[in-house]
């Protein structure tokens, strides 16, 4: 049923507690497990010199996915990829999956509603109305 399945992740909470969904998917599909992290540059006023805050973001997002990625080989699951792209969250996750072949996104969100929602957006809101494959959403719960 899923092929290819992706985990976007900024490296915060939810994301990690999306990825045991998206691994145990995967390894009930034999799906390969696609691990993604946007930098989003778009967020840089134009005049300000951001190269080594880029690069700042690369390499976070870069360790992010690789610490992920490597967690997932030890648990027995080699059909794992992880990539760092540029780009606005929501664009960079749909682009992807759409280049991969994406079969189900699986996503991380805190849940927040009301005026919380309002103000900081959420990726995850707009990926899943957007998307042209499945979605599937994990709450984050604190332990």
């Amino acid at each position: 049923m899923y092929d290819r399945i992706l985990l976007p992740t900024d490296g915060g909470a939810p994301a990690e507690q999306a990825l045991e969904t998206a691994l145990d998917l995967a390894e009930q599909y034999d799906a390969e497990l696609h691990v993604l992290n946007v930098v989003d540059t778009t967020v840089f006023a134009g005049e300000v010199e951001t190269g080594p805050v880029v690069e700042q973001f690369e390499q976070t997002g870069s360790t992010t996915v690789e610490r992920l990625v490597e967690g997932v080989r030890e648990r027995g699951h080699d059909r794992v990829v992880g990539t760092v792209v540029h780009g606005r969250p929501h664009s960079g996750i749909l682009s992807y999956a759409e280049k991969n072949d994406v079969d189900l996104i699986v996503m991380g969100t805190h849940g927040r509603t009301g005026l919380d929602r309002y103000l900081l957006g959420s990726v995850t809101e707009k990926v899943v109305r957007l998307a042209d494959a499945p979605v599937l959403t994990v709450r984050y719960h604190s332990e």
